[in-house]
C-alpha cells in the first residue's frame, strides 16, 4: 500500500509500505476513505521532534475490511470513525471518560494513518460505526471528528463552556476553530476568537465567534479584560501549546474560571507556580479523550446539525502529501485533507 513517510524534518514522501495484517484478535483492518495532516505533524516536520523514516498520520475514517476473532462491535463493510488514540473503552480510566489515557492505549501516530489501509488496535473500544454509508459531503466532517473536532470539543468541555458563559479561544488553527464551534454548540453566550488571520477570522465567525481579538500576549490579555468588564473570561480554550499562549490563556481567565488546554506543549514550557497560585483558576487538559465524544459528534454530523468539515481548506491526493505539509507549514492552508 501507499503511505506517507517522513524521512527527516522537511522531507515527506509517499512510499510503498507493507499492507497491515491482524496481529491481535482485538484488531481491525480498515481501508481509509480519507485522512489528513494535523498541526501536530508539523512539529517533526519543523525539526522540533525527531523524525527518521517515520510513518505519519493519526486521523482516519474508512471501511472495515477484516476483524480479529474477538472483535464484536464492528464488522467488514462498516464505515467507521476512530480516535487518534486506540483504547479498550473498558478499563477504569476509560470508564471515567479519559480514553486517551487508557491503561492499554496505543497512539495511532505510531501506526501511521496517512496511508491506504491501517491496522486499528482495540477495535471494539476505538472504532464507532456510522448509521450507514455516509454521503460524500459528510466525509470531511466525520474525519474532523477523529481528532480536531473531538479535541476542540474536549477543550470546550474542560473549560466548562456553556449557557451564560464568555469563552475565549487562544489559537486559530483547526483545533481552535473547532473549539469555537464546540463552545457555541454547548450554549456559550459569547465566544471571543483570538486570531490575526482574516480567513481564519471569517471561518471562526461562521462557526459562531461573536468577537475577534487580534492582539497577543499582554496586549491580548488587556483586550480580553476590557471586553469582560475587567474580570476576564469564564472559560478559556488554549489550542497552541507555547508558554506565551498558556500564560495568555491563564491571564485571560477570571478567578474561579476554567482553562481547557489541548495545545501540545513544546520548547520547555514552564508555568510559574506563584502566578498560578494567585490566579485561582481551574486547569484541565491534555490529549483529548475523543472516544468519549464520538457517538454524539457522529450524530450531530449525520443529522447535519454541525459542519466541521469546513475547516479543511485544501484537498490533495495522497501522492501530493508533501505539498500539503508545505502549505500548512507556510500557513497557506489551515488543514489539509488527503484523498485516495
Amino acid at each position: 500500500m501507499r503511505g506517507v513517510i517522513m524521512n527527516a524534518p522537511g522531507e515527506v514522501v509517499v512510499a510503498e509500505r507493507p499492507d497491515p495484517v491482524i496481529v491481535e484478535p482485538t484488531d481491525a483492518i480498515i481501508r481509509l476513505t480519507a485522512t489528513c495532516i494535523c498541526g501536530s505533524d508539523l512539529w517533526p516536520y519543523r525539526g522540533t521532534e525527531h523524525a527518521d523514516h517515520a510513518p505519519m498520520g493519526h486521523e482516519y475514517v474508512g471501511v472495515v475490511e477484516e476483524v480479529g476473532a474477538d472483535v464484536a462491535t464492528v464488522k467488514p463493510g462498516d464505515f467507521v470513525v476512530g480516535s487518534f488514540v486506540a483504547s479498550d473503552n473498558t478499563c477504569e480510566i476509560c470508564r471515567a471518560g479519559y480514553q486517551s489515557r487508557c491503561v492499554h492505549n496505543v497512539m495511532m501516530g505510531g501506526i501511521g494513518t496517512q496511508a491506504e489501509k491501517a491496522r486499528i488496535p482495540l477495535a471494539d473500544g476505538t472504532l464507532v460505526a456510522t448509521p450507514g454509508q455516509p454521503d460524500a459531503d459528510l466525509i470531511p466532517s466525520l474525519l474532523a471528528a477523529s481528532d480536531v473536532l473531538g479535541t476542540g470539543w474536549f477543550a470546550a468541555v474542560a473549560a466548562e463552556a456553556g449557557p451564560g458563559k464568555t469563552v475565549v479561544v487562544v489559537g486559530d488553527g483547526a483545533v481552535g476553530l473547532m473549539g469555537v464551534l464546540a463552545a457555541r454548540q454547548l450554549g456559550a453566550e459569547r465566544v471571543i476568537a483570538m486570531s490575526r488571520h482574516a480567513d481564519r477570522q471569517a471561518l471562526a465567525r461562521e462557526f459562531g465567534a461573536t468577537d475577534i481579538v487580534e492582539e497577543r500576549g499582554d496586549a491580548g490579555v488587556a483586550k480580553i479584560k476590557e471586553l469582560t468588564g475587567g474580570l476576564g473570561a469564564h472559560s478559556v480554550i488554549e489550542a497552541v501549546g507555547t508558554q506565551e499562549s498558556l500564560l495568555q490563556a491563564i491571564r485571560s481567565t477570571r478567578p474561579g474560571g476554567h482553562v481547557g488546554y489541548v495545545g501540545v506543549a513544546h520548547d520547555g514550557v514552564a508555568l510559574p507556580a506563584d502566578e498560578l497560585f494567585f490566579a485561582e483558576v481551574h486547569l484541565l487538559g491534555g490529549p483529548a479523550p475523543v472516544r468519549r465524544f464520538l457517538p454524539d459528534l457522529i450524530r450531530l454530523i449525520w443529522d447535519r446539525e454541525i459542519d466541521p468539515g469546513r475547516v479543511f481548506d485544501l484537498t490533495l491526493p495522497l501522492d501530493r502529501a508533501a505539498e500539503g505539509y508545505d502549505a500548512m507549514d507556510r500557513r497557506t492552508a489551515t488543514k489539509v485533507l488527503l484523498t485516495f
